[in-house]
């Protein structure tokens, strides 16, 4: 009997000894059995690993562990996991926690508990490396804190024209202010109104980027005039920093398969930004040659320069190259990462070089040339144009109050015949009572969409014929496809420039 017993006892305990090591060796969890070792005043130094499963090497990366200390194997290993370990063994007590092994380089979520006799000092721990689970948090939290900076850095920088808005829309209320003090004031409110609206597209663009909206319109085009445009919309602030910007091109034309719009937006906020992080009184420079099948153009001034630790990420969403600058000159940190999308589009590539902090930066853009650079481009022959101050009828449509009324005064003020309404219904009314010559028209419209008024203008035989320009602050391709297919002309998109809408109305 007793024999059958023990019998019984050793299966039973065999299998269970089975079920356990399948256990132990299918888990995909890190486990392992270790005993503590103590120095002579009873502290905990180290431990040896009694028995590791095969996930053991695949979340630590340590390869024969079993019979070896943890000093043995990774002798920078730190104190603080011997002292838990140390607390578990003593006390009997489990613990979970997550911490970062510095010698192994890795994040792990541990689950340690006491096995065996309290005298055998003996811990398991069931683990797992969670080290792309915290690179993944920590990149979130990053974003998360640049965005919140974004949308401060967004609010300041919308708000910062306002206020020279303001107080010149008051110098313009006095009646007894002079001429000079009303062209300083009308030329102020254009400048403000002009880096809101640069603002806003380059918010534009970075999300059309973003949803691969963003369309280039590639032609022929030389680079010399481009970079001429670009420099031109750096002048007010290299001015009013007192920075010289020195241009120096090939002395041959070189010509590009580019966008001709997006290109100068490439230059001018390189030059923009090497102005911004420069102090007064610094020289700014731009410099392009030709190597091989490219140009390359680089943008150097002699700033503020970039820490090496921010280099690598220059060209992220939103940083900043010099945090003490962000509430006055530094921008939204969009402006290089538009630059790069850009560059990228027409096959080019764009880096950043600076020696460190007060030592200036550069900025290199390559992109290629047109095989055929050495010939010269076909002339372009400008749209004929309607006689100069020819008198037009114009209905000029908009919810907006105050946008019809102030476009309205500036079309009179040029001598044409303006006639307002506020909703689409109207404005298929009026288009058919007052028969104007050309119709200035919002897509957003109460009653009848901008859209559809189009469509029924274009339906009647009156309308046949009739000039339709749609007046919208939507700008992207679709929407200008939608306004095309509805029957429009033309797509401005607000605020309009004063003399593209002059020369769109000459040409009509």
């Amino acid at each position: 009997m007793e024999t059958a017993a023990r019998v019984r006892a050793e299966d039973q305990f065999r299998r269970s000894e089975e079920r356990y090591r399948m256990l132990f060796n299918s888990i995909d969890e890190g486990f392992c059995v270790f005993e503590m070792i103590y120095d002579a005043e009873g502290a905990p130094v180290d431990y040896r690993f009694l028995e590791v499963n095969p996930a053991f090497e695949q979340h630590t990366g340590l390869a024969d562990a079993a019979g070896k200390t943890i000093l043995e194997l990774v002798p920078n290993h730190e104190k603080h996991w011997h002292e838990i370990y140390g607390k578990v063994a003593a006390t009997g007590e489990s613990v979970r926690f997550e911490e970062r092994g510095e010698g192994l380089a890795r994040w792990f979520s541990v689950y340690a508990f006491r096995v065996g006799a309290p005298e055998e000092r003996r811990v398991a721990a069931l683990f797992t490396d969670i080290t792309e689970r915290r690179r993944a948090e920590e990149e979130l939290a990053e974003a998360h804190r640049r965005k919140d900076e974004f949308l401060a850095m967004l609010a300041h920088e919308l708000r910062s024209p306002l206020a020279p808005l303001v107080n010149m829309l008051h110098v313009l209320q006095h009646s007894e202010a002079d001429g000079d003090l009303v062209h300083q004031a009308t030329e102020t409110m254009e400048r403000q109104l002009g880096q809101m609206v640069r603002l806003v597209d380059d918010l534009l663009d970075v999300n059309r980027v973003a949803r691969d909206k963003l369309v280039l319109r590639k032609e022929r085009v030389e680079l010399a005039p481009i970079i001429e445009q670009a420099r031109e919309v750096c002048c007010p602030l290299a001015e009013r920093l007192s920075h010289e910007i020195v241009v120096q091109m090939p002395t041959e034309p070189v010509y590009l398969l580019a966008d001709r719009a997006r290109l100068t937006q490439v230059f001018s906020n390189l030059l923009n930004n090497a102005c911004k992080y420069t102090d007064a009184s610094g020289q700014v420079s731009l410099k392009a040659w030709t190597e091989r099948d490219e140009v390359v153009v680089k943008v150097a001034d002699t700033g503020v320069g970039i820490q090496p630790d921010q280099l690598p990420h220059i060209f992220d969403m939103f940083a900043q190259v010099n945090k003490s600058l962000e509430r006055t000159e530094g921008g939204l940190g969009i402006g290089l990462t538009l630059v790069q999308s850009l560059v990228e589009m027409h096959g080019g590539s764009v880096e950043a070089f600076s020696e460190g902090l007060g030592k200036g930066s550069e900025f290199v853009v390559r992109l290629p040339m047109l095989a055929d650079a050495a010939e010269t481009p076909a002339e372009e022959t400008p749209a004929p144009r309607s006689p100069e101050g020819r008198r037009q009828r114009i209905l000029v449509v908009d919810d907006n109050l105050d946008a019809a009324m102030s476009l309205a005064i500036l079309l009179e003020i040029e001598g044409h015949e303006v006639h307002t309404v506020h909703d689409g219904l109207d404005a298929l009314n009026a288009a058919g009572t007052h028969r104007p010559d050309v119709v200035l028209l919002d897509i957003g419209l109460p009653g009848l969409s901008g859209l559809d008024v189009a469509r029924r203008i274009r339906r009647e035989p009156w309308g046949a014929d009739m000039a339709l320009v749609a007046l919208t602050g939507w700008g992207q391709e679709e929407d200008r496809q939608s306004t095309q297919e509805a029957g429009f002309d033309a797509h401005l998109v607000k605020p309009v420039e004063h003399a593209d809408l002059m020369a769109l109305l000459g040409r009509m």
